[in-house]
């Protein structure tokens, strides 16, 4: 359980990079930064493992190859938010507006993302071995190479996005949509669609599926996209 006498509480301010490495270099515990300002603030190759983000303004901040391992971001926003190549490790999203967010080869091991807008956002080279996301907009992202392998995906919304060899073997989806999402070089290998909405995909589309498992609805819905309907 998260006790907030643990950390070193920094509230309502804004601050910049300087400002950032006083707090990291007079800390004997954690910081837990809450309703802050880092809008705009380079806070690259940083050490911030353990801080507690909550309803921080991340606006294009920079955390470029920053050590952000063991963090929590609750109720956060932060357009175009930067963590390009940090070090993710089991950190926690909850309730997080980050948009057109680039994550491009950064560590996501064991990171949870749970009711988050990650619209537009950029995924391509991320590590992502045990990432779980939950009723989360994935709207658009970029997720070239990411792997989904064995996770159960709960209410996510990939509608146009780009899941090109995305690894998807063994999950299964509870709802959510792949509407007109790019799906070539994917793997579907014995994945349960059942419950997602494919609205927008061909059947020309159907050989990326191979070994998933789909409705009969589904495969109608397929079908018609040829102009045949299945009596």
């Amino acid at each position: 359980m998260i006790e907030k006498a643990d950390y070193l509480i920094i509230e309502s301010a804004k601050l910049d990079r300087s400002e950032v490495e006083g707090l990291i270099n007079i800390r004997i515990k954690p910081l837990w930064l809450s309703n802050v300002d880092l809008s705009g603030a380079d806070l690259s190759r940083l050490d911030l493992c353990d801080t507690y983000f909550e309803r921080c303004n991340l606006t294009e901040t920079d955390f470029t190859a920053t050590k952000l391992e063991a963090t929590t971001w609750k109720g956060c926003k932060g357009a175009k938010v930067k963590f390009k190549s940090a070090m993710l490790n089991e950190g926690k999203f909850e309730n997080s507006d980050l948009n057109n967010s680039d994550w491009q080869n950064c560590r996501l091991g064991i990171v949870s993302f749970t009711s988050c807008k990650l619209t537009g956002s950029n995924f391509s080279g991320a590590a992502s071995l045990g990432v779980t996301f939950k009723d989360t907009l994935l709207v658009g992202t970029f997720l070239l190479g990411f792997s989904f392998l064995k996770c159960e995906l709960d209410n996510l919304d990939f509608s146009d996005a780009d899941l090109r060899d995305v690894d998807f073997r063994n999950t299964v989806f509870k709802g959510g949509s792949l509407s007109n999402a790019r799906v070539n070089g994917a793997r579907f290998d014995n994945a349960d669609l059942r419950e997602a909405s494919l609205h927008g995909l061909k059947l020309m589309d159907a050989k990326q599926f191979k070994g998933a498992i789909i409705s009969k609805n589904q495969a109608a819905m397929l079908l018609s996209s040829l102009g045949l309907t299945v009596a």
